[in-house]
């Protein structure tokens, strides 16, 4: 039956959308993303940490940065870090929280956070990264915990050890080779004691094509900025039945299905950590639409005011997901 099973993922991937899965997985998640993709990464482990015990975060910064404003998230959530007044954003956090919109504060304490930043960014620049340090101190409180690496010559991107543009100068996918695997050493500080694979390793398991319009109720995925479908990447001892650990990752702007087809979810190098530790990586895709030319996740308020909490409709369709995989949706 597993076979037949796993036969009916592969001519989903080749001829349509299959159904997303349910995997025998361990109850801790894991979250990471790029630029909007960091943005959506950290808006989700604030609301989850429940469940999501740590992020890795791309060139991003600080939740909340844009506080419903495209002028403020296109400013000074990019360019002006001290133009951000960190303790608002705490505050706001706070208030979410009290309402139960976000998963107690408190559940920080046993996260961890790894924070990426090079030195050449000119799209989200190094001090409003640094930012999203000074919002998690408070909360992150584990010996080393936090996680940062500020020190590497690279644009604005995802560093690789294989794969991309040279790594201190723009490319349009965003994926720079920088002899530098962030997919392992964001996975590994949040994990610990993850096998390293070896450069552009080849893969062993399955990259699937799912349906994402069954977790948007209301509406087309479309008027959320979501695309119909996803990516997941199945390791092939997931596929028979091992326990895995859900990993899921946010791809940035410009990075989606409909402009890099499934480059990011193939070449950014998560599947290669995935075979040789036993995660599953989902690969949810926004898209673009009128009030988001670029299909990038909603962290300044395109979608809806709530945007950032748990209310959010892609934060709940991000978040149907992941129970899905889990066997509770």
């Amino acid at each position: 039956m597993r076979t037949v099973l796993v036969l009916l993922a592969l001519v989903g991937f080749c001829y349509g959308q299959t159904k997303l899965g349910k995997y025998n997985l361990e109850s801790d998640i894991s979250v990471s993303g790029l630029s909007s993709g960091s943005y959506m990464a950290n808006q989700f482990h604030i609301a989850q940490s429940k469940r999501v015990i740590g992020a890795g975060l791309f060139a991003g910064g600080p939740y909340y940065c844009a506080q419903g404003s495209m002028i403020t998230a296109t400013n000074a959530c990019m360019k002006l870090p001290t133009s951000i007044t960190v303790s608002t954003l705490q505050s706001k956090a706070q208030s979410y929280a009290n309402s139960l919109l976000l998963d107690p504060l408190s559940n920080l304490a046993r996260s961890k956070v790894y924070i990426f930043s090079g030195t050449r960014d000119s799209v989200v620049v190094p001090g409003v990264v640094k930012k999203q340090e000074e919002f998690y101190a408070p909360y992150v409180t584990g010996p080393g915990a936090i996680k940062t690496v500020y020190d590497i010559a690279a644009e604005h991107g995802m560093p690789t050890d294989f794969y991309g543009g040279s790594c201190g100068l723009t490319n349009l996918d965003y994926i720079n080779n920088c002899n530098y695997n962030g997919a392992y050493e964001a996975l590994n500080h949040i994990h610990g004691g993850l096998q390293k694979p070896s450069s552009g390793a080849a893969l062993t398991g399955q990259l699937i094509l799912f349906d994402q319009s069954e977790f948007f109720k209301l509406a087309a995925p479309s008027t959320y900025g979501m695309d119909t479908a996803g990516y997941i990447y199945v390791p092939a001892a997931c596929q028979g039945g091992a326990k895995c650990r859900l990993h899921i990752v946010f791809h940035g702007c410009l990075q989606a299905r409909e402009k890099l087809g499934d480059k990011y979810a193939r070449y950014t190098g998560y599947n290669q950590v995935a075979d040789l530790n036993n995660f599953i990586i989902l690969y949810p895709q926004a898209k673009s639409n009128m009030s988001n030319p670029n299909g990038c996740w909603d962290w300044w308020g395109f979608s809806s005011t709530a945007y950032a909490n748990k209310n959010g409709y892609q934060m709940t369709g991000v978040e149907r997901m992941m129970l899905r995989t889990l066997g509770l949706y």
